[in-house]
């Protein structure tokens, strides 16, 4: 067994963060907000290329605060990728609304464009047209815009990126985050970048991020007093937050390029054997979070077989994202599959594998995790 544990996604400190932490505590902005804050907001913008950002505690507080802007309600319908973390549907209920769930392509693993086509024709029919969409971009790559985008343009209804996984990836030399109306990114402690927690909405309407920024601060009218006319939330990001974030933001392409690495390693490491690493679209640039693996129909090793021994070795892997469709606490809610025949994000989760994939990750550790799995795949 090894010693040290190997972590899926651990977080990777540059040593750039101090600096801006530092600052913080001499200039006693150690609370929310504060000029990390502002400083973090608006080099992510530039990074990204949009002209205003809205720093928080979570990405799914982005996803919440971008649901209200668009006037989601109780009973309303939103459309969202299938394959993904709770976090992108679970704010479409803190708003009483209904959410409608969209397969995956194989190309991509993201947002079908012929099941999102057929969303929008069931919707006009029945007259439960979507206050907005939200598209995932999985695993840190992007999805198909040239085919979705003008699908949810022809209808009218507004997207949000959430491009949480995705920060650095491009879709055709555009970066993540720049496709919706709005766009989302997390730091939570395993994405590629971190602010130990927090997240960040992003446009080029500035209307929308001040309103969010207004209700992200308890929505504070500008009295002398403490006046609310509106419901608000506690979101905003601390300035201790922050200062991690701006000196992560630094080596953020040294993390994609050690990361890209890390995924040629396991394609190399893997030939021959009866696996396939997910695809990367022509027209994409992956920023590599996650190495994700699927085992071949008909082989007798299963991925729990493959995270079992890796368990065994005190090494961290986990199974592809479960459907929302097929989660308990959505099980009443609608879905359209990518095909008749089959459910695509369905198949990736029974034969998928999230494989270590942490920037820091040194040539023995990989050894280690290749040839245990090339083992298990020889002996059955």
């Amino acid at each position: 067994m090894s010693n040290e544990r190997i972590f899926l996604s651990p977080p990777h400190m540059s040593g750039n963060e101090m600096k801006y932490i530092q600052e913080a505590f001499d200039t006693n902005w150690i609370a929310p907000l504060g000029t990390n804050v502002d400083k973090f907001e608006e080099e992510l913008c530039e990074y990204i290329g949009m002209e205003h950002g809205l720093a928080l505690s979570s990405g799914t507080a982005g996803i919440h605060l971008a649901l209200k802007y668009f006037d989601v309600g109780p009973g309303d319908y939103v459309f969202c990728s299938d394959l993904t973390f709770a976090g992108s549907c679970n704010p479409i209920l803190y708003q009483y609304a209904n959410p409608v769930f969209i397969d995956s392509e194989p190309e991509s693993w993201n947002m079908s464009p012929i099941a999102l086509e057929k969303a929008f024709e069931w919707a006009e029919k029945e007259n439960k047209m979507p206050k907005a969409v939200i598209i995932v971009d999985l695993y840190g790559q992007s999805a198909d815009y040239d085919s979705l985008l003008p699908i949810c343009e022809r209808y009218g209804v507004p997207v949000i990126e959430d491009a949480a996984e995705a920060l650095g990836a491009t879709y055709k030399g555009k970066k993540c985050g720049s496709f919706g109306h709005i766009g989302i990114f997390s730091f939570n402690g395993n994405k590629i970048i971190t602010t130990s927690g927090g997240g960040m909405v992003v446009s080029n309407n500035e209307e929308a991020i001040k309103k969010m920024r207004f209700w992200a601060t308890q929505s504070r009218e500008p009295a002398k007093h403490y006046e609310h006319k509106e419901v608000g939330y506690n979101y905003r990001m601390s300035n201790i937050c922050a200062g991690i974030g701006r000196g992560q933001l630094k080596v953020l392409n040294e993390r994609i390029e050690s990361k890209k690495k890390i995924r040629l390693f396991y394609e190399d490491s893997f030939k021959g054997l009866p696996v396939q690493i997910i695809p990367i679209p022509n027209n994409s640039e992956s920023n590599y979070w996650l190495t994700v693996m699927t085992i071949d129909e008909g082989c007798t090793v299963s991925p729990f077989d493959v995270i079992g021994l890796l368990e065994e070795e005190n090494i961290e892997s986990r199974s592809v994202w479960k459907p929302m469709s097929l989660q308990p606490l959505f099980n009443e809610s609608g879905s359209f599959s990518h095909t008749h025949e089959k459910h695509v994000g369905t198949e990736f989760f029974k034969k998928g594998i999230c494989l270590p994939s942490g920037s820091e990750l040194g040539k023995s550790q990989l050894n280690l995790i290749t040839e245990l799995i090339s083992k298990l795949f020889k002996d059955n």
